[in-house]
């Protein structure tokens, strides 16, 4: 594997390196290892699979405050996405920026999220599944999400959504109190 980092601190690409014959190719998809090595310790505890059907559909932008934070690798195994991360830690230097990839099956990259970065995407094609490898398991009742096209952040997003849940569509302005990490 690959690790390619980005403007945010330790928000990082994971670039697979397949070894191909004419049956297709086979490629490490998680190595604690070589995670470790790279700077990036990170072991799944949980999976979750994210299955849209329509191209731009929007989720995000999510994340788990403290104390039930949590860190995942984020994976197109079906389809493409625009995958951004939004630091919302207060006291990194990046606090209020955000970094976007494109994941998608064909190109096999994933985008590791450090806790404290909230993670949303948008579908470029139908029928795109993303998986999740997290490394806490979920805590029920600590979810919190920033809106995605809040001015606080301008995010540039590639195409506007088609599909969005009215709970992520529908969230306040950002206000830095609504952290809960002071």
């Amino acid at each position: 594997m690959r690790f390619e980092p980005t403007s945010i601190p330790g928000v990082v690409v994971v670039e697979l390196e397949p070894h191909g014959d004419d049956r297709g190719y086979f490629a490490r998809a998680h190595c604690p290892e070589e995670f470790s090595a790279a700077g990036c310790p990170f072991v799944p505890v949980q999976s979750s699979l994210s299955r849209n059907h329509a191209a731009r559909t929007l989720r995000g932008m999510h994340y788990q405050p403290v104390p039930h934070g949590e860190a995942k690798l984020v994976r197109v195994v079906r389809g493409r996405i625009y995958d951004v991360a939004l630091d919302l830690r207060p006291r990194s230097e990046a606090f209020g920026r955000w970094t976007a990839a494109e994941l998608s099956a064909d190109n096999g990259r994933a985008l590791l999220i450090p806790e404290g970065v909230a993670h949303g995407f948008i579908t470029l094609e139908p029928e795109s599944d993303i998986l999740y490898m997290i490394d806490r398991m979920f805590v029920a009742g600590h979810g919190r999400a920033v809106r995605w096209n809040d001015p606080a952040f301008a995010i540039d997003w590639p195409a506007a959504p088609e599909v969005i849940s009215p709970a992520d569509a529908g969230l306040p302005d950002f206000v830095l109190d609504s952290l809960g990490e002071r």
